[in-house]
């Protein structure tokens, strides 16, 4: 069995809206090229929308876990997908779709076909990044408060 980490991150409330909380973490130089969608990425900060299951208030210093596995899943999700869609489009396009419209070049269907894939796996992958959205086993948690001072 894969054991993954998990990452952790040390920052402050700012806000609190329900069970959730918004976080400011100082922003690392591995936030350049982060796809997870998690978080909103500021100069010197990002802000993390996290489960506050330690029951943190606005000002309090606390420490935020995520499994590194919904990275993973989200970064192939978001790159692997679109990918495959767009060969299976173009392949689709070029062997299949020239019986159909024998009077077009088959260079122009493969590339219509590869397009229309790539723009249907954006449209599947929003539809399933808002149904991952409402699952809390992807989401940061709040795991702990690091100081007991609040402004």
């Amino acid at each position: 069995m894969v054991k993954f980490k998990m990452l952790e991150e040390i920052g402050t409330i700012i806000s609190i809206e329900g069970r959730y909380a918004r976080v400011s973490v100082p922003k690392k130089s591995s936030c350049e090229g982060c796809t997870a969608g998690t978080c909103a990425v500021g100069e010197q900060s990002m802000e993390i929308e996290a489960l506050n299951k330690a029951g943190a208030v606005i000002g309090q210093r606390v420490r935020v876990m995520v499994h590194s596995y919904a990275y993973m899943k989200g970064s192939m999700i978001i790159y692997g997908i679109p990918a495959i869609f767009l060969v299976i489009g173009a392949v689709f396009g070029k062997e299949i779709m020239p019986r159909f419209f024998p009077a077009r070049d088959s260079d122009i269907l493969s590339a219509l076909f590869g397009f229309s894939f790539l723009l249907a796996s954006f449209i599947l992958i929003k539809f399933w990044s808002q149904k991952q959205a409402k699952k809390t086993e992807s989401t940061p948690v709040i795991e702990e408060i690091l100081d007991q001072e609040s402004e």
